[in-house]
């Protein structure tokens, strides 16, 4: 069975949050099973089946290319502004973080940490009002404030990047910031310099 969601009470397990925010905050993109499946860590069944459920609900749409089954928004639905809305703020952190995260070269790792990990760990609490971001890497300070804008915008909330560098993070068992930071959850965004 799988964990109630804890960033969004009203859905049913947290990998049906992390789908739809992947569908809905990225409208203009069309998304295979598998591809879906290898993102958020799970069976292609596991996505097969919420997407049937979603498909029927009119959330999302579907197209046949050969074997290949591809999902879409379906931006006409009257629930898409404010489902869109509900996921930016909940779910969203890993689809707009990944998004703008990745071009940056120097960035060899990055996680979210903080209330949000922890609720999408399935820690009780309230919505988390920030997201924690640590990035593992040489990357240029600028280009990591630019990225926090461009996902507070998206996101509607603030964002808070902390950059430690790669020789910092492996020799955190002195630096107690990290060793809190990896007492407690981390949603992985990055590992080794690619998309988790």
């Amino acid at each position: 069975m799988q964990a109630r969601s804890r960033l969004l009470p009203l859905l049913r397990s947290p990998v049906l949050g992390e789908l739809l925010a992947w569908i809905y905050l990225h409208p203009e993109q069309t998304y295979s099973v598998s591809e879906l499946a290898h993102r958020l860590r799970v069976s292609q069944s596991t996505v097969s089946r919420e997407a049937d459920r979603l498909t029927e609900a009119g959330l999302v749409t579907q197209e046949r290319r050969g074997n290949l089954r591809l999902l879409r928004a379906d931006l006409d639905n009257v629930l898409a502004r404010p489902l869109t809305e509900l996921l930016a703020l909940t779910y969203g952190p890993v689809a707009v973080l990944a998004d703008v995260l990745t071009p940056i070269t120097a960035v060899e790792a990055a996680y979210i940490y903080g209330s949000w990990a922890a609720r999408h760990a399935g820690a009780p609490g309230p919505p988390p009002r920030d997201v924690d971001v640590l990035v593992i890497g040489d990357a240029d300070d600028d280009d990591l404030a630019d990225a926090a804008r461009a996902a507070e915008h998206r996101l509607g909330r603030e964002v808070n990047i902390h950059r430690v560098s790669p020789s910092r993070w492996r020799a955190a068992t002195d630096d107690p910031f990290l060793a809190s930071v990896r007492s407690r959850p981390l949603y992985p965004l990055i590992e080794q310099g690619r998309p988790a």
